[in-house]
């Protein structure tokens, strides 16, 4: 059953909801599920930040109306969670981004895809490789997806387009690096250009990280190409193993530091790959069980599903918070009341700025 259509005063609202301080993705959901709507969460916001301790000032109406202005002046559009043309796959994902501002050709997120992503400085063979890599998958019928960064993400997208997915961590009127402006307009014009951030918005260092993870989202599989051991293309083949996609990596010489990253991945269990071939055996037919074996280490998170939350009461957790990153699997199991009741205390908490979350399902309370 299809998702009925947003009125317009919704979509603002959502909007308005996300845009407001302390709301992420896992906050929002938790919000629609509580109250059923944006509209009805942004009347409550004030008095949950209260139940926490603190006073709440939404977003104006005013940014949100000049955010609107700025998605039309880009040419772009606005697609919600829950619209039939979102990516599949990608709302599947922990943490899926609730709203995406995008322009091109939004088909192309609904073809089978594959991640390619790999270092900024790589040597000019791994730019030739993901190049003709690229080029070789998207005429066997798949979508390349990748961050638009310098190097390998550049070539992969060249290689592909048409048929590539650039997703930025900036903006979606910000073209980064300068380097590639006309790539991000030809992706743009003939490809998919995706964006988490509001218009107008430069890349931030903590912007990346979230990018990657709508990367790793929206494809069935992530092939690295040339990384070094701690970039941010392990993070993203990490996030690609956690959500039970494949993650593949192309060897590389020991001798140099630059292939440390895809060597290091291929000894946790990446899948070894040579040739496109390998890729498009892999990934066709996919079932959702990996051949790979590459995990992040964390607590499973025994979250509630959103709408379990419109009937819970928050528990009692905050004398069980310190500074130190706890799971909210041990907060459950400590005060002995169900997910639900836990994660709208933890809602309470962080609306009024006293939570953070942090990887593996954990938090704390902020240092502040």
């Amino acid at each position: 059953m299809s998702a009925p259509a947003l009125s317009q005063a919704e979509a603002f609202a959502r909007i308005r909801l996300l845009r407001s301080p302390r709301i992420g993705p896992v906050s929002f959901a938790q919000l629609l599920g509580r109250f059923g709507s944006a509209e009805a969460a942004l009347e409550a916001l004030p008095d949950l930040a209260g139940r926490g301790g603190k006073s709440y000032t939404l977003a104006s109406r005013d940014l949100v109306e000049r955010e609107i202005e700025a998605v039309r002046r880009a040419g772009a559009r606005y697609l919600f969670h829950d619209q039939p043309d979102y990516p599949a796959l990608l709302r599947e994902a922990d943490g899926a981004p609730p709203i995406l501002t995008w322009r091109g050709d939004l088909t192309l997120a609904s073809r089978p895809c594959v991640a390619m992503v790999g270092a900024r400085n790589a040597s000019a063979a791994a730019v030739k490789l993901a190049r003709e890599f690229a080029g070789a998958l998207a005429e066997e019928g798949f979508t390349v997806v990748s961050g638009l960064a310098r190097g390998i993400d550049g070539a992969a997208h060249e290689g592909a387009l048409p048929a590539t997915i650039g997703v930025i961590a900036s903006g979606i009127d910000i073209a980064y690096p300068p380097q590639h402006e006309d790539l991000h307009r030809r992706i743009a014009e003939e490809g998919l250009l995706l964006a988490e951030q509001p218009p107008g918005t430069e890349p931030r260092g903590s912007h990346f990280p979230t990018r990657n993870r709508i990367i790793a989202g929206l494809a069935l599989g992530t092939v690295v190409v040339e990384a070094a051991p701690k970039s941010g293309s392990l993070i993203t083949a990490r996030l690609a193993g956690e959500a039970g996609r494949e993650v593949m990596a192309i060897p590389g010489s020991p001798l140099d530091a630059r292939s440390h990253g895809c060597n290091l991945l291929i000894r946790e269990g990446a899948v070894l790959v040579q040739e496109p071939g390998d890729v498009v055996e892999l990934l066709s037919g996919f079932d959702g069980t990996p051949r790979s074996s590459v995990r992040e280490t964390g607590e499973s998170y025994l979250a509630a599903a959103p709408e379990e939350l419109a009937d819970a009461e928050p528990a009692d957790v905050a004398n069980l918070l310190s500074t130190a990153p706890v799971a909210v699997d041990e907060l459950i199991r400590q005060s002995g009341e169900g997910p639900a009741s836990v994660q709208l205390a933890l809602l309470e908490l962080e609306i009024a700025g006293r939570l953070v979350r942090h990887a593996g399902g954990r938090v704390s309370l902020s240092a502040a």
